[in-house]
């Protein structure tokens, strides 16, 4: 996966995930790749620096070690049971500042825009989306749920696909 900085013909500033930059190109000229502050589909690559990481650059940011395998918990065996509610999931601590909440605004937005222009299929969703890559389903946007294994294979297919945003009140 390659993560681009976008920029839309407003200016704002965003990111993008992409198996590889055919894959941005083909996004981009079936006008899939949209600003999710202002929708527009006039979209551009932005100015990109590596990521390079040292260890001195990580001791000067105040960054811990990188955990070894040796001091991390043994794995629960089958016979321990596991409580309601504790799989992990993707977390964010939101702080006040106004980029967090207009990022936070931003994702709203693309997320509504995305299930008003979308058909719910709910947990059909990877079988639904094979059917319309290999056209054996009318081309449509659709949304609803799947596993992540599942989401992981329909990448490997080739099948362009990404989750929702999943925001805050969405928890609550």
């Amino acid at each position: 996966m390659i993560k681009y900085t976008l920029v839309c013909d407003a200016k704002h500033g965003f990111e993008g995930w992409f198996r590889n930059s055919d894959d941005f190109d083909s996004q981009r000229a079936r006008h899939l790749v949209t600003c999710p502050v202002c929708g527009s589909a006039k979209v551009e690559k932005g100015l990109m620096a590596p990521a390079v990481s040292t260890a001195r650059s990580k001791e000067a940011r105040g960054l811990a070690p990188p955990v070894q395998p040796q001091d991390l918990p043994e794995p629960a065996t089958p016979s321990t049971p596991k409580a309601v509610g504790t799989s992990l999931q993707p977390s964010a601590l939101l702080p006040g500042d106004v980029r967090q909440k207009e990022l936070v605004e931003a994702f709203r937005q693309a997320r509504a825009r995305i299930i008003e222009n979308s058909e719910n299929v709910g947990t059909g969703f990877a079988d639904e989306a094979r059917k319309i890559h290999y056209g054996e389903a009318e081309e449509r946007s659709i949304y609803g749920e799947t596993t992540p294994k599942d989401a992981v294979d329909l990448i490997e297919e080739g099948i362009s696909v990404m989750p929702l945003p999943e925001l805050p009140e969405d928890k609550n």
